[in-house]
């Protein structure tokens, strides 16, 4: 009997691990007991002739065969620091000119509402891009952490949690009124997406008010597909589900920053 199990976890394969041997030794030892005591013969042996266990098991680990706990955690970690850094670059965008006093001064400009926004924007997306580089550089070269699925893709996708963590900044910065509320809201976001994102804790394991909860977490769906591509190799189809539901996160938490700061500007 074959065994395959996903290493990308290194907590949870060895878990299977364990359970899939003592799964083998319970099966066997009731096989050898109840043959033994149906009839005087031996109910398994080797290729030498010897006594030998029925059930044998043969497990392979695929994906992280080493069970090297980097190569789960590192990912991950490369997904909330994403999320770090730009939820608190852009959660400042308006706070800042707030508390300088040159709001005022961009609303009489001519430039609109939209053109506003991209230009507060567009500078910290391009530096999360850049960010995104280093990070994923850092991954495979610092900590040995090869990239077994396309690269184009897992850039693509990045693209698309760096809008969803702008928007996530940006709606904190037109809710805070001060640089001090806008740190404290940012944490508020922050803590949840550590905890409750499958990043420390097995999302399986949490009780079901709580693992609904998760759903509501965009970088959820990040860590899903950085683990998919980075580790497993997954293609589009296979992450269709995370993608998805990041997309939809996307586009609530745009629409409501955009309202939001419409609404500020009123």
């Amino acid at each position: 009997m074959q065994v395959l199990i996903d290493g990308s976890d290194s907590q949870v394969a060895s878990t299977a691990l364990t359970t899939t041997n003592l799964l083998a030794f319970q099966l066997s030892t009731r096989q050898a007991r109840a043959l033994a005591d149906a009839m005087n013969v031996a109910p398994a042996r080797d290729e030498t002739g010897d006594l030998a266990l029925p059930v044998e098991m043969r497990t392979r680990l695929l994906y992280n065969p080493n069970l090297e706990s980097s190569h789960f955690f590192v990912p991950g970690l490369v997904g909330i620091i994403l999320q770090l850094v730009t939820l608190f670059l852009t959660s400042f965008a308006v706070v800042r000119e707030r508390e300088l006093g040159t709001l005022e001064q961009l609303f009489v400009t001519p430039v609109s509402r939209a053109g506003l926004l991209l230009g507060k924007l567009m500078p910290y997306a391009l530096l999360g891009f850049v960010e995104t580089l280093i990070v994923l550089n850092v991954m495979v070269f610092g900590f040995g952490v090869p990239i077994r699925g396309d690269l184009a893709l897992l850039l693509l996708l990045s693209t698309l949690f760096l809008l969803c963590a702008l928007g996530l900044g940006l709606l904190v910065s037109t809710i805070a009124r001060t640089q001090l509320q806008a740190i404290q809201f940012a944490f508020i976001i922050m803590l949840p997406s550590v905890l409750l994102s499958g990043f420390m804790f097995p999302r399986a394991q949490m009780p079901a008010p709580v693992y609904a909860l998760t759903f509501a977490i965009p970088v959820t769906y990040f860590l899903e597909i950085l683990r998919g591509i980075v580790l497993r190799g997954a293609g589009f189809l296979d992450l269709l589900p995370s993608i998805i539901g990041l997309s939809i996160c996307t586009v609530v938490i745009l629409t409501l920053s955009l309202l939001r700061f419409r609404k500020k500007l009123a």
